[in-house]
């Protein structure tokens, strides 16, 4: 068995797209995946699986489309892939200013132009985007939603830490 970690896009802790992680488990653990953990109530699941990556995201979306009725892309890596994203980051400023934007494919198309965004910073290597926003996230104009509309892709974006524990979590 293989381990796994999968990013859901557009969970919250409440409102829309709300899911109890408790409830998200049961289902996973229902059509067939092992060990399943979840990470905070933002949609970071880690499990185990015979199956290919591509195959995994396509179930846990079927069924989550199925059991909760709405769309909820996934985005499944393995563990060497979480290494290599890790490994791969170009930014070293410290935790709080680091972010990993996570694309469901690599985009065509990686020259973008993005005004005012000060001193933060972006570098957009495969399937990945990697952030340093030296003034906050949450200040910052290299948001999740700009990176889907400017690349055409379905993306998720996860803080230092939350990257760092998942892989912890997995080994």
């Amino acid at each position: 068995m293989k381990t796994y970690i999968v990013l859901l896009r557009g969970i919250n802790v409440s409102g829309k797209n709300k899911i109890p992680m408790q409830e998200l488990r049961d289902l996973l653990e229902g059509i067939g995946y092992e060990n399943v953990r979840t990470y905070i109530q933002s949609g970071n699941i880690i499990l185990n699986s015979e199956e290919d990556k591509t195959i995994i995201s396509k179930k846990i979306s079927e069924a989550i489309q199925k059991h909760f009725g709405y769309e909820v892309p996934a985005l499944t890596y393995s563990l060497e892939d979480w290494k290599h994203i890790i490994q791969d980051n170009p930014y070293s400023e410290g935790e709080k200013a680091i972010y990993f934007t996570f694309m469901d494919q690599e985009p065509e198309n990686t020259a973008i132009e993005v005004n005012g965004t000060k001193d933060d910073e972006f570098t957009i290597y495969k399937n990945m985007v990697y952030l340093n926003c030296l003034g906050g996230y949450g200040k910052s104009k290299l948001s999740n939603n700009l990176f889907e509309n400017k690349l055409k892709v379905i993306a998720t974006t996860r803080n230092f830490r939350t990257v760092h524990k998942l892989l912890e979590l997995a080994r």
